[in-house]
């Protein structure tokens, strides 16, 4: 039995969109196309996906979950430990709600009564983001404890994008990358310039339609700003690439830009873990770090060198990356090991 993406999505529950995504980056290709192109999946698909899915809900990257699926025997103990750690996550997680609605408790038994809009949309954030982050990590969260500067910093910036949606605003137009910069700026500076924390909060705006509604924050909007962000970095690179070259980086950079957050979180992990750069995890790393770059760019070393030089020498390139001096001196030697190796 062959099944069509549009159909694949609809029995799943997934999106057409998420479906690309992992065809994209090689997670789930399909097993055939028909003959006017249509990706079409049989059984062995279905079981990639259903192993997909459920490591995904593990809280595995989707890079992690590349690598495991790719090896002959996936090390089921990893997969265990997986699972252990994010049951007591969400252990954790349950305790914080107990605590909080303790404290609402007493406020009512006090005739403290807080506003019931105000209590609902509060109890519905906890709710929703306790599925994702980590106590320590929501208190690192400014996001999740915005005050209302921060709000309205953000509410503007989603009003700036949503009128230049309206007005048919290019991404590459002088007022877009300037609301992508500002955008990126204050992500950065709400998720503690923590990568893993980023790439969480990505995956609960992805996952979560009410996340969405609340931050107002829409699928539109969100592929908005990096297409802009895509478009003001690719300026810059064009000033040392050839013709060829940019053409090329200009038609798959935009699509790869959304696989760096996980990358990056590892990363993070792998320095703050004090992982040695041999060691296995970090040459993964180093690996998948060097596809992506293979992706977007090709498999000239020379455009790879002059891409190296233009991170190395433009200032704007090293902003809002989310990449620390120990996380880029620690990937240099992950990659110089594996190149030489």
């Amino acid at each position: 039995m062959l099944l069509r993406i549009g159909e694949l999505a609809k029995r799943t529950g997934l999106t057409v969109r998420t479906l690309h995504h992992y065809d994209d980056i090689g997670l789930l290709k399909p097993s055939m196309r028909s003959e006017a192109g249509y990706r079409l999946y049989r059984r062995q698909d279905i079981d990639r996906l259903h192993r997909i899915q459920a490591l995904q809900s593990l809280g595995m990257t989707l890079s992690d979950i590349g690598t495991l699926l790719d090896q002959p025997s996936p090390p089921m103990a990893t997969v265990i430990e997986r699972q252990i750690h994010m049951l007591e996550q969400q252990i954790a997680h349950r305790r914080l709600l107990c605590d909080r609605l303790r404290n609402m408790h007493r406020q009512f038994v006090h005739g403290e009564e807080p506003a019931m809009g105000d209590w609902l949309k509060t109890l519905e954030l906890m709710t929703m983001y306790d599925r994702y982050f980590t106590p320590e990590e929501l208190n690192r969260l400014q996001l999740y404890q915005a005050d209302a500067e921060c709000e309205t910093q953000w509410q503007n910036l989603i009003t700036q994008a949503e009128t230049l949606l309206s007005h048919n605003a290019l991404p590459s137009s002088t007022e877009a990358q300037e609301l992508a910069k500002r955008w990126m700026t204050t992500l950065e500076r709400d998720t503690d310039g923590d990568p893993r924390l980023l790439d969480k909060l990505n995956a609960m705006h992805a996952n979560e339609p009410g996340v969405q509604n609340q931050l107002g924050i829409s699928t539109q909007v969100a592929d908005f700003v990096m297409q802009a962000l895509a478009s003001h970095k690719l300026a810059i690179y064009r000033q040392y690439l050839s013709e060829d070259e940019f053409q090329l980086m200009s038609e798959n950079y935009p699509q790869c830009m959304h696989e760096w957050p996980p990358l990056m979180a590892q990363l993070r992990q792998l320095v703050e873990d004090q992982t040695p750069p041999e060691a296995p995890a970090a040459q993964q790393l180093a690996g998948a770090w060097l596809a992506l770059l293979r992706r977007f760019a090709g498999d000239n070393l020379e455009t790879h060198a002059r891409i190296r030089q233009a991170n190395e020498q433009e200032p704007e390139l090293k902003k809002n990356t989310w990449m620390n001096e120990p996380m880029q001196e620690y990937l240099t030697q992950a990659v110089t090991h594996l190149m030489e190796s």
